[in-house]
């Protein structure tokens, strides 16, 4: 019984992190950050992926350490925005900086990692 428990808690803890997931990229804001000068970051995600909400977490909460960064987030699956990004992956990380990608990374969760990147990115 307690594993049954133990494995509801999981899956009900997955659920509601993958409800928490949206896509905030927009081609339009995108190019707007960038010809202001801003650092951007893009993470990709995909529903039901732990180690994109890890991800998510942790630039959400790195963000506001960093002055002129803009954050956006997709959903992997949309290939309009894979494409244009030439994204194949969930929890791929890019970082972008005067009009040119300069980090691009797969799989990264650690807050220590993702806020070294963006520091030596900036």
């Amino acid at each position: 019984m307690k594993k049954i428990l133990v494995l509801f808690f999981i899956m009900f803890a997955s659920i509601a992190t993958a409800m928490d997931k949206k896509t905030t990229f927009d081609l339009d804001s995108f190019n707007q950050a960038q010809s202001e000068g801003k650092v951007v970051v893009v993470s990709s995600w995909i529903k039901y992926c732990t180690s994109c909400a890890s991800q998510m977490k942790a630039l959400n909460i790195l963000k506001d350490d960093f002055q002129n960064l803009e954050y956006f987030t997709f959903e992997v699956t949309n290939k309009e925005i894979a494409e244009l990004l030439n994204v194949q992956y969930q929890t791929t990380l890019l970082i972008f900086k005067d009009n040119k990608e300069v980090h691009r990374s797969i799989g990264v969760t650690n807050k220590k990692a993702i806020y070294e990147v963006i520091k030596s990115s900036i």
